[in-house]
């Protein structure tokens, strides 16, 4: 893009968008009856505008809520900055603590190098290796807690093939495995009930309004989304490889003879590296087996359970719990000194804890300003359609209304709604919410529209707009293979 359109752009994002918001506000209400809503649609117009379009830092546009909720009426101040420090934002902490210590011990070397000595060079394979872990990983555990633990793994894989070959020639690719891992660790968790909690939310709200129908099973709703998201998946794989493949010229094909080589030179494993090792495998086991997890006929018990008060537990906790470890237990290569030191710790990506704090917020003000009801009443017109068009209908507008909500909160507001349509117009209600519950998790357009995709874009290897282009293709694709499989494959299952 030229100097000449970008500025063009900036212009546009920075003036007049909000002069036609503003024009929105005064004369075009979205609710009469409700001021709340139109203000915070143009909040929440206005920071996609310029999230987009970068016309100011990324943190600054996160920070639009704490100024405009409480001016405009929307949110009480104290409810707004109470957003921008949750359970989420810890857990995001506590993982980029444990990556960086990696990091200043070269654990994440050691690690990528057997990891390339095991699978190849092969960009398809690397790339389809991260998506297949992350996307298995997340039908157990938190898309959180996922992304976290794959993120310093890729980065060990990334800068590992820039000293094999050059910068330039993996940076592109780098963007791929980096999107692959955000990408499938959303997809993964659909395919199980509690892969994520929109799915959980859905069998609670469907059991409240529908009582008397029968109970969606675990292995029910595996038989059905996990076919889902095997070819989201795949869809996902095919987009990024095709749009981030390195050019053959820029591949230098490396031998596994060389990758050997590598790994003698890095001499024995220090004491440092084997700490720090043992710390991440101890983390990603706390993180794996924290909660209960529920498999229809049979309950595996988690390690919370062992504490009374186990719902105050989350993953965040554990994760700051071994950060701390790492700035209390001593290194030997540099007497007096922790393995982690707050030196190396100040580099979190601190605008990216604020990019998080900045959608929580915004899904707050979403929710409490009536915006997402309101978006939900605009489904009342289509109950008239082919039920093809009305899935699309309902899986399109929750794919882009989550990309700036929770998706557990778009979740909450949209199901009920959806069920009372079913019972007014007759549709079976698993033809709306299923479609409904799925499109809650496919938000890859905006770092804010999901944990996994600002945890990877906390690593400062992909732009705005990389994400929002390869986001949309995908946001359109899973739209439209939800609708396929719910309209077919999903009269079958259920």
């Amino acid at each position: 893009m030229s100097e000449k359109k970008r500025n063009f752009i900036r212009t546009f994002s920075f003036i007049i968008t909000p002069v036609i918001l503003l024009v929105i506000l005064l004369f075009f209400p979205l609710d009469d009856h409700n001021p709340s809503v139109t203000r915070t649609f143009c909040i929440m117009t206005l920071m996609a505008v310029w999230w987009i379009t970068g016309v100011v830092p990324l943190a600054v546009t996160s920070l639009l809520p704490v100024a405009l909720f409480p001016l405009m009426g929307v949110l009480d101040g104290r409810d707004v900055a109470s957003a921008y420090f949750n359970d989420v934002i810890f857990l995001f902490m506590g993982g980029f603590l444990v990556a960086l210590a990696m990091q200043r011990w070269n654990l994440h070397r050691r690690i990528a190098l057997h990891i390339l000595a095991f699978t190849g060079v092969s960009p398809g394979r690397i790339l389809l290796g991260f998506m297949l872990a992350s996307a298995f990983l997340s039908m157990w555990i938190s898309n959180t807690a996922t992304a976290m633990m794959m993120l310093p793994i890729a980065m060990s894989i990334i800068k590992q093939l820039e000293l094999l070959m050059t910068e330039r020639s993996t940076a592109r690719f780098s963007t791929g495995v980096l999107l692959g891992i955000a990408y499938s660790a959303s997809i993964g968790g659909i395919a199980t009930l509690v892969g994520t909690p929109p799915n959980l939310s859905f069998i609670r709200i469907y059991h409240i309004y529908f009582p008397d129908s029968p109970e969606v099973s675990f292995s029910q709703w595996m038989l059905f989304a996990l076919p889902v998201a095997v070819l989201l998946l795949a869809t996902a794989w095919g987009v990024l490889y095709v749009y981030f493949r390195p050019r053959k010229e820029e591949w230098i094909q490396i031998r596994r003879e060389l990758i050997i080589k590598q790994i003698h030179k890095l001499g024995k494993t220090t004491y440092e590296e084997k700490l720090v090792g043992i710390i991440f495998f101890l983390l990603a086991l706390l993180w794996l087996l924290r909660a209960d997890l529920n498999l229809g006929t049979y309950t595996l018990k988690g390690w919370g359970s062992l504490f009374k008060n186990s719902s105050f537990l989350n993953d965040g906790t554990a994760a700051i719990a071994m950060a701390i470890l790492l700035f209390i237990i001593p290194a030997r290569k540099e007497h007096h000194t922790p393995l982690l030191d707050w030196k190396t710790a100040s580099s979190l990506p601190w605008d990216i804890l604020l990019l998080f704090g900045g959608g929580f917020a915004l899904a707050l003000g979403i929710k409490e300003s009536g915006l997402s009801v309101w978006f939900g009443e605009q489904l009342l017109g289509v109950t008239s359609l082919h039920p093809l068009w009305i899935i699309l209908s309902v899986s399109l507008l929750i794919t882009f209304l989550t990309e700036l909500t929770s998706n557990t909160a778009t979740t909450e507001m949209v199901l009920p709604i959806l069920a009372g349509i079913s019972i007014s117009s007759g549709i079976d209600p698993l033809l709306l919410m299923i479609p409904a519950t799925l499109s809650a998790s496919m938000a890859f357009m905006l770092p804010v529209a999901t944990p996994p995709n600002a945890i990877v874009f906390g690593s400062n290897r992909i732009t705005m707009g990389q994400m929002a282009r390869t986001g949309l293709i995908l946001n359109l694709a899973g739209a439209v293979i939800i609708t396929l499989m719910m309209y077919f494959w999903g009269r079958v299952v259920f």
